[in-house]
């Protein structure tokens, strides 16, 4: 089992599909983020890139899936995510690739199920009316000056 910080592992995103360590691009920069003094000498700063339309083993309904879903966040074809909420580089690292392979996962699911239209009991409708009428005599009794 390879270590999920290890940037040569492939990144497993679901049960069929698994990213290939070599489609995987990583930039390191400095992160604005807390540091100290480390903050202007450390690369930090995370952005993992993946060109996923190019990515084996989908199919055409997913590679439509991705296309449609992934619209505004693809530029050129790939997709980018950046983690530069730790200092360490270590953890940014594992960041990026949850984040990324959450971004995928999310994109790949299948549309839920339609909603089956229903209609309301005959109790509801007949509680809901007995309710609005109660309403109505109170406020009836209100305007009475008596």
């Amino acid at each position: 089992m390879p270590v999920a910080d290890d940037a040569a592992a492939d990144l497993p995103v679901s049960g069929s599909l698994v990213v290939p360590a070599a489609a995987l691009r990583w930039r390191f920069s400095r992160s604005s983020g807390p540091g100290g003094q480390g903050v202007n000498t450390a690369d930090s700063r995370v952005e993992l890139s993946v060109a996923p339309l190019e990515l084996a083993g989908l199919s055409d309904v997913q590679r439509q899936r991705l296309v449609e879903r992934l619209a505004g966040r693809l530029v050129d074809g790939v997709l980018t995510v950046a983690a530069s909420e730790h200092r360490q580089q270590l953890r940014n690292r594992q960041a990026a690739r949850e984040r990324l392979a959450a971004v995928l996962r999310a994109a790949l699911a299948p549309p839920p199920a339609a909603r089956r239209r229903t209609r309301p009991t005959r109790g509801s409708q007949e509680r809901r009316i007995q309710a609005k009428k109660q309403r109505g005599q109170l406020k009836k009794q209100r305007r009475s000056w008596d």
